[in-house]
């Protein structure tokens, strides 16, 4: 009877057929480093995925080591993306040409700047931006060193021309008698002068297309310049002649010394629009009080007053040219700010004539 029979029939266990069964006798074990169990004699059958997938390999996974190689290159091609959109019928069967500029990911048209551009802001209004729109040119515009000096160099050398003019007028309508006998006689001239000087600030203020096209700029700038020191010479008539020169003498070294402080300072005067907006203001309520109420020392002290706000307003105008800070103007407005350096100069000139006219009586 067999094994299997003899176990059925009387329930005996048979422990040497079934050596890992408890109570038999325990093969000994393979020294270390051996398999645990035999080799099948012969070679095992490849592997048969149970389900084809396409991508994937059919065949027995490779038991060397994995490559150490560099990753080999996808079928995809080297250059960058393709900037067009895909059509709507799905994805091209064609590879999309090599192109140098990645694609935007969004699908909307870009416009494209040049980097290497000394003038690449994103400005592209018609008129001259106001203060407020001219946050691009400090990045921007301003990032060739070149552009900002031959600004800043166009600017003071139509400003040197404006006071050559001025301090020529003024010299002779104080050194010469004949003519400061005329402008004392015909003071309808002042007036005259005062209507071109008016028309023509307006115009450049606020006619922005103007003032940026040449001549016409050049031509208004002449006009304002010559009105106006018409009128700065006929008011240092009235004075004596030690007065103008002193005058002349402080505003030259004030000015020099405020415009080389402002254009080495880090300190941002621009930012202190809104503080000489209101100083201005509180001047023009004390210039009413001085009409009205006739005295020497509240004249003194409006003047000094006048001359101090517009320092101000000359260190804020000349960093306006720098482009380094919050505020700035445009390259192309090299008359307006002319315009603006020339009227802070004379004020501040007039103001300090007052002041030493006033103390002299």
């Amino acid at each position: 009877m067999s094994h299997e029979k003899s176990f059925l029939v009387t329930g005996d266990v048979n422990t040497s057929a079934n050596p890992g069964y408890p109570g038999g006798s325990q093969p000994p074990m393979p020294p270390y480093g051996q398999p645990p169990y035999p080799v099948a004699p012969h070679p095992q059958p490849p592997f048969q995925a149970g389900y084809g997938q396409p991508g994937y390999p059919q065949g027995p996974y490779p038991q060397g080591p994995y490559p150490q190689g560099p990753y080999p290159q996808g079928p995809y091609p080297a250059g960058g993306y393709p900037q067009d959109a895909y059509p709507a019928g799905g994805y091209p069967q064609e590879p999309y040409p090599h192109r140098p500029f990645p694609t935007n990911p969004y699908g909307q048209p870009q416009d494209f700047q040049d980097p290497n551009s000394p003038m690449h802001g994103n400005y592209h209004g018609e008129g001259p931006p106001s203060y407020y729109d001219n946050q691009d040119f400090p990045t921007t515009d301003w990032s060739d060193q070149s552009i900002r000096r031959a600004f800043i160099r166009k600017v003071f050398l139509v400003l040197t021309l404006q006071l050559t003019v001025t301090l020529s007028s003024v010299a002779a309508f104080t050194f010469v008698e004949d003519v400061k006998i005329f402008v004392r006689t015909h003071v309808w001239t002042y007036y005259v002068s005062y209507a071109f000087f008016f028309v023509s600030l307006i115009v450049l203020s606020c006619c922005g297309d103007f003032r940026r096209k040449h001549p016409w700029n050049l031509i208004a700038l002449s006009i304002l310049t010559l009105s106006l020191s018409y009128m700065v010479g006929m008011i240092a008539s009235f004075y004596d002649t030690d007065a103008v020169i002193m005058a002349v003498g402080i505003t030259t070294v004030v000015c020099f010394t405020v415009v080389i402080f402002s254009l080495q300072t880090r300190y941002d005067f621009t930012s202190c629009m809104g503080i000489l907006l209101v100083s201005t203001v509180v001047l023009l309520i004390f210039a009413l009080l001085c009409i009205f109420i006739r005295n020497r020392i509240m004249e003194i002290v409006y003047a000094s007053l006048g001359a101090l706000l517009f320092t101000c307003f000359l260190a804020v105008d000349t960093q306006l040219l720098l482009g380094n800070k919050q505020l700035s103007l445009s390259p192309e407005e090299y008359v307006f700010a002319a315009l603006n350096l020339y009227t802070d100069i004379i004020n501040i000139f007039l103001y300090i004539l007052a002041i030493i006219g006033r103390a002299k009586e």
